[in-house]
């Protein structure tokens, strides 16, 4: 992990490398101190620069403006050149690379040229004047150059920054409306098998109230059925609400992270789906393994265990967890992959576990992308407290598996006609 250490709210190597550079601009004042043109006076002028330069990154144009007015003083007095002067270029290329406007650095480059051509008159040595600006003045314009360079990029850089946060705001607000859709979703069908419940239990105690003075062993049968119904529709009926009240955003998919999932459902027009009003039960499940054959899979199905009679909500969730995870299958492993599902009853759970060899072809009307049925069978099965598992395998292709806790009392339900 990367510790972003600071002093003062800024970055502490930044800090540092500010305070190297103006410690070396007032050590070349103080070397020059006895020699050169000024002497104590010229070494004020160099330790004033380096102080500003302190500064150069959060007020980048201040100190060019700061150092350039030094600068000018010093052509004033008549010193000319003095080792520490390079504190004007390191002005220079801050202004250019950390001004909020590129307009202060075309300033501050011109008025380094001028100050330039100025140091070049006062300068003693061989040759024209003009010969030493022309060298001051490729100095100063590589240096700008430098720094436009590093601004260009650092701009890009900040730019993929804002961009990549962009993306992930954007993500996560799509993560969180899937999971609300998937609630509602969720919702829906919950409130269907409610219904259904409830209309078991009326026809049963509309049966037991015929049945009670011809065939009392009968009603009382009908009666247990009422209660048993009752208590499974309870059941569902408290896991409706809690699905209702759940606000928390979705996990994000960090180990189970792998090619985006489609979502398979009522009406989305992938493999699979199923009139949104119709209530599905697992004797429905032949039925969807063959369409998902049709459309090019080669889907081994597999029972280990004896089937016990299942909630409805519960048999519901098995179906769509099938239903989603051959979809996946469908669109990332391709037709042709090979497919196993899993169907394993336990004393305590069932498992659904779906694994493909991803070694399909390009489907030719692939599913549309952008799904999130990760998210939708993690919302299911959270709804039955259960866990879910998916990831690559070592030997190729895909793997989902889901365990969901069987509800304390399962048993089966007779259906007694009136």
């Amino acid at each position: 992990m990367t510790v972003n250490r600071t002093i003062l709210g800024r970055p502490l190597r930044g800090v540092a490398f500010d305070v190297f550079v103006s410690g070396t601009v007032v050590l070349f004042g103080l070397a020059g101190v006895v020699a050169q043109p000024g002497g104590w006076k010229a070494t004020l002028v160099g330790v004033a620069m380096a102080v500003a330069l302190l500064f150069r990154r959060s007020h980048p144009t201040a100190v060019a403006a700061a150092v350039g007015a030094l600068g000018l003083v010093q052509v004033i007095a008549g010193w000319g050149p003095l080792p520490f002067d390079f504190a004007v270029l390191v002005a220079l290329y801050s202004v250019v690379k950390y001004a909020d406007r590129l307009r202060d650095g075309l300033l501050a480059g011109i008025g380094a040229l001028v100050g330039a051509a100025l140091a070049a008159i006062q300068t003693e040595g061989a040759g024209p004047w003009w010969g030493r600006a022309i060298y001051f003045g490729l100095v100063t314009a590589a240096t700008w150059l430098i720094g436009l360079n590093v601004r260009t990029r650092r701009l890009y850089v900040l730019s993929l920054e804002e961009r990549a946060a962009t993306l992930e705001r954007e993500r996560e607000a799509e993560a969180r409306a899937a999971v609300a859709g998937e609630r509602a979703r969720i919702a829906r069908e919950l409130h269907d098998v409610v219904a259904h419940s409830m209309a078991v239990m009326i026809v049963q105690a509309d049966g037991a109230r015929y049945m009670l003075d011809r065939d009392p062993e009968t009603a009382r049968q009908a009666v247990k059925v009422v209660a048993d119904t009752g208590r499974q529709a309870l059941e569902e009926m408290r896991r409706l609400v809690s699905v209702l009240r759940e606000p928390a955003p979705p996990e994000p998919a960090a180990a189970d992270a792998g090619p985006d999932d489609a979502t398979a459902g009522p009406g989305d027009g992938t493999v699979g789906g199923d009139p949104e009003h119709r209530r599905l039960a697992l004797a429905e499940l032949p039925a969807l393994l063959d369409r998902f054959r049709a459309a090019g899979l080669r889907v081994r199905h597999t029972v280990r265990g004896d089937a016990p009679p299942l909630p409805a909500g519960l048999e519901l969730t098995v179906y769509r967890l099938v239903q989603e995870a051959l979809t996946n299958a469908l669109k990332h492993a391709g037709v042709g992959a090979a497919v196993e599902l899993t169907l394993e009853h336990t004393a305590d759970a069932v498992v659904v576990r779906v694994v493909d060899d991803g070694r399909g072809r390009p489907v030719v009307a692939p599913a549309p992308s952008g799904g999130h049925g990760l998210l939708g069978m993690r919302e299911r099965v959270g709804v039955y407290d259960g866990t879910l598992t998916a990831g690559a395998r070592l030997a190729g292709g895909w793997q989902v598996e889901a365990r969901l806790p069987l509800p304390a009392g399962t048993a089966p339900a007779e259906v007694i006609a009136a």
